[in-house]
């Protein structure tokens, strides 16, 4: 799991070149730096010729390190993180701001249904992105150039967004009073699952290029959506994908999940994803507690 294996120690960097050292949260921001060499026995389980190194209290192995180690490391990582986003939802709260947290694999098409999108509901009401990378700024171009702020978060090593890093974008990019901000994680199913960010829905990509097991190969991401959005359903004439199938999975490591089908190309299921983000907008400006005084 991402807690221990060190990816969220450390600043990511924004394209402005500055790293991500604080932002005006109300609390302080320490770097704890984890060199624990307890041994103990690595929880593994074998069944027939598989290994299943997720066993245990703390659900994962490091050579080295004792479960209960593991576990005091999530802890203390996964605190502090709920303590920025905590934070982060209080400001969306504030302002009316609906935040999703968009989450997938690579080449899922998740920017092009991003841009997309935007094009379509960007004069509609105001919008603003964050876009999670290892490395360039070239989505937070593809997004600039629809017309929509954006700013990149280069994570370098790391995989996946935290609720520090969208804290501090925030400062940056100040999104508008009632917009809708769109939170591009980093590709990856596995870490991005653990961490919140704040956000009011989480939304999962799901391409039909993948697999129909997904759901179940990664099912802590899928369990944590709000929405699953099967992308590239225009190619599913030339693919022997079951999207049944696919959509039977989410629901089953997610009883009460939604699925829409769509696709940035044909536009299939386009409305169904807008009528979506209208509601999910309507309730978050209802939800609205402006400050007093």
């Amino acid at each position: 799991m991402c807690s221990v294996c060190g990816c969220g120690e450390g600043g990511a960097k924004l394209e402005s070149g500055h790293h991500d050292h604080g932002h005006h949260h109300g609390h302080d921001h320490d770097h704890d730096h984890h060199h624990g060499h307890e041994h103990g026995h690595d929880h593994h389980h074998h069944q027939g010729d598989d290994l299943h190194y997720g066993e245990g209290p703390a659900g994962v192995s490091v050579a080295g390190m004792s479960q209960n180690r593991l576990i005091q490391i999530e802890a203390d990582i996964m605190g502090k993180n709920a303590r920025y986003a905590a934070a982060n939802r209080d400001r969306f709260t504030v302002q009316g701001i609906l935040a999703l947290n968009l989450v997938s694999s690579p080449g899922s098409g998740k920017t092009t249904l991003l841009c997309k999108t935007l094009e379509v509901i960007g004069a509609e009401f105001p919008v603003a992105v964050i876009e999670g990378d290892q490395q360039t700024s070239a989505d937070a171009d593809r997004i600039r150039a629809t017309g929509a702020p954006a700013i990149q978060i280069n994570t370098g090593k790391g995989c996946h967004l935290d609720g520090h890093m969208v804290g501090h974008a925030l400062d940056h990019l100040t999104p508008a009073e009632g917009s809708v901000l769109f939170i591009e994680n980093v590709g990856n199913l596995v870490c991005p699952a653990a961490f919140d960010l704040g956000e009011g829905a989480r939304v999962a990509i799901l391409s039909v290029t993948e697999g129909e097991d997904k759901p179940l190969k990664y099912p802590d991401m899928f369990a944590s959506a709000d929405l699953v959005l099967v992308n590239k359903v225009d190619l599913l004439p030339y693919l022997d994908f079951d999207v049944e199938a696919a959509i039977a999975n989410a629901r089953r490591v997610n009883p009460r999940v939604r699925v829409i089908k769509v696709s940035a190309r044909s536009g299939e299921g386009l409305g169904q994803w807008l009528d979506w983000l209208r509601a999910a907008r309507a309730m978050a400006l209802a939800a609205r507690v402006p400050v007093e005084g």
